[in-house]
């Protein structure tokens, strides 16, 4: 971890931190007065956007085969039209000013809907405290929204615990943490796989692929923070469909493509058969395309561990790739210019 360029924001420090930040936000006293019954909740609704957005692709992505209510995601100005008295509606917002956000649970809590927000402060505590629904802080020492995904994600399961929809969630929660001890003390030893990892990245635009499931939402985070952290093109998919489309798209521009790309595959366990079969069948034929095939298996005994393994996984690779580059991974100036621009500001 020597040998870094300017983190101004202190992305390393925040990123190495994750299992405390996991442990704290599964600890932390909430005041959850006013949350609904098992029995009246007939669906589960989280809004958020970018680094707060993910929380809600964790849940469901944990709980489609756990649940007993259906969750969706919603990354939008508005609410489906199901929302209403039986919904149980998280609105996550690091700033507490995400524009999506506020539009969203503004519709959703005057359509009736159970509240609980998530957030820094801003506007959203500020509609939080004045509708007296229950309200979680996110740290403010976290530096930027995608360095929060302990502090955004673990009170949205602690809370579906205590309502009844999610059992054992603390329990997952807890290995979780052990998890990410153990790959945090691999870093800079011999079983550090983020090196090798960010090397044969660099001066390539990364494919990450990975199964459905947690193993999609660990491919977005991947590609997302690859985007932010190494200001870099990425592209992810998801198996089974990019068998029957993308694929076939990795053949006409050889020439190209295995200098410009390379593969990046990550496994988690439990998953089909036939999907191992396939992701290993694509490593082998994609040799073909791109510069590197890299295959990263995910750690830990339930999905929550192996999908924050390759979380962690993904966010120090994405910072040495940044390292490799001299580029400072904190700011984010296009972002800022986008939301000047739609300010008026510009």
């Amino acid at each position: 971890m020597s040998n870094r360029t300017p983190d101004s924001l202190g992305m390393w420090e925040a990123t190495l931190s994750l299992p405390e930040q996991v442990e704290s936000a599964c600890n932390q006293e909430l005041n959850l007065n006013g949350l609904p019954s098992h029995d009246d909740v007939e669906n589960v609704v989280i809004l958020g956007m970018g680094g707060s957005g993910i929380a809600g692709d964790i849940a469901v992505a944990l709980g489609g085969p756990l649940f007993p209510v259906p969750v969706s995601v919603v990354k939008s100005y508005e609410t489906p039209a199901f929302v209403g008295s039986g919904s149980l509606v998280f609105a996550i917002s690091f700033s507490g000013e995400t524009e999506e956000t506020l539009s969203a649970v503004e519709e959703a809590y005057e359509d009736g809907a159970w509240v609980v927000a998530i957030t820094n402060g801003g506007t959203l505590a500020e509609l939080a405290k004045e509708w007296e629904v229950p309200l979680i802080h996110v740290p403010g020492s976290i530096p930027q929204p995608r360095a929060g995904i302990g502090a955004m994600t673990i009170p949205v399961l602690v809370v579906l615990e205590q309502v009844g929809l999610f059992k054992g969630a603390k329990d997952w929660i807890s290995e979780s943490v052990s998890n990410l001890v153990k790959r945090r003390d691999q870093i800079d030893t011999k079983a550090d796989l983020t090196k090798g990892i960010a090397e044969k990245l660099n001066g390539t635009i990364p494919l990450i692929y990975g199964s459905s499931g947690i193993g999609s939402v660990a491919v977005d985070r991947w590609k997302k923070q690859i985007n932010e952290n190494v200001k870099s093109p990425a592209f992810g998919g998801v198996y089974p469909e990019v068998c029957h489309n993308e694929l076939a798209g990795w053949g006409l521009f050889g020439d190209i493509t295995r200098q410009a790309l390379s593969l990046v595959q990550l496994r988690t366990e439990g998953i089909h058969p036939q999907l191992t079969r396939r992701m290993k069948w694509v490593g082998e034929v994609m040799r073909e395309s791109v510069s590197e095939v890299i295959d990263v298996e995910a750690q830990g005994e339930n999905d929550l561990a192996q999908l924050m393994d390759l979380v962690f996984l993904g966010d120090i690779v994405s910072l040495r790739m940044a390292n490799l580059v001299q580029l400072d991974p904190g700011p984010i100036p296009i972002l800022n210019e986008l939301k000047n621009f739609l300010k008026g500001e510009v």
